[in-house]
């Protein structure tokens, strides 16, 4: 694997497999990081060897990318970007991430090959529902670290998040700024319009997913002509870490047999 540490313009980043190979990135959600994303990484590098680099990062004010923003849509995109470094790519996005992925998508297009997103929120719609773990962040802006707490006691539950160390706890609180950043852009400014995905694209939600991310994902496909939707049996947001050989067999690797590079 090679590692690279942020230096508050690149974010941290992480590459396996054949660096001169077809790109996969993988992009994480909202309070997340790189190794969210790290089962979908292994369980890729087994199924297609070292024929692909895979690439995985920290989103910026996330992990080990810290920034100080802005956390708009633009400049997540520009980071991505960036990473590529003029290469072109399959980008998978969980959740928010996926949402960089789709941006990515209709700003370059052609410096990405395919899109691959997972119940990635689409909060800018009047018909998403104003009681989901961003509302109730963004219900209390002005404490970031109540933001932050708020959004990952919904997120995981309160056991998991009390029983976490009191270390990463205080990681996470401090990520409040970022996460208020990012979610409060995604919900004022639309980022991406369906006629501008003009790549190969699949989306995905679990069939335990509330009902407005089935919504999201199903009608995102609908709206993209050439799209392939998939609902992944037993699964709900967590699949990346959950269930990732499900997420991999059943939207990656088709997703890749449809790209060209």
């Amino acid at each position: 694997m090679t590692a690279h540490r942020s230096d508050g313009h690149v974010p941290w980043y992480a590459e396996t497999g054949d660096a001169g190979g077809p790109l996969v990135v993988l992009v994480h959600g909202t309070m997340d990081r790189a190794a969210g994303m790290l089962q979908i990484a292994r369980h890729l590098e087994d199924r297609v060897g070292a024929r692909y680099c895979i690439l995985r990062y920290d989103r910026r004010g996330y992990g080990r990318s810290p920034h100080a923003g802005p956390f708009d849509m633009g400049h997540q995109v520009d980071d991505l970007m960036t990473l590529l470094d003029g290469r072109r790519a399959v980008i998978f996005g969980h959740s928010y991430g996926g949402n960089v992925a789709l941006s990515a998508a209709a700003r370059h297009p052609a410096s990405v090959a395919g899109v691959g997103v997972y119940e990635s929120p689409m909060s800018w719609e009047p018909w998403w529902p104003s009681n989901g773990a961003a509302s109730r962040a963004l219900a209390v802006v002005e404490d970031p670290a109540a933001a932050a707490e708020a959004f990952m006691r919904r997120l995981v539950g309160n056991a998991r998040w009390e029983a976490l160390p009191e270390r990463t706890r205080q990681t996470r609180l401090s990520e409040g700024p970022t996460m208020l950043g990012e979610l409060g852009d995604l919900r004022a400014c639309r980022p991406w319009m369906p006629a501008d995905i003009t790549v190969p694209l699949v989306t995905g939600c679990g069939h335990l997913a509330r009902p407005h991310h089935h919504r999201g994902m199903s009608e995102l496909a609908d709206a993209v002509p050439g799209s392939v939707f998939v609902e992944l049996a037993g699964c709900g947001h967590d699949a990346p870490t959950a269930a990732p050989g499900a997420l991999v067999e059943q939207m990656l690797l088709p997703l890749l047999e449809r790209c060209a590079w």
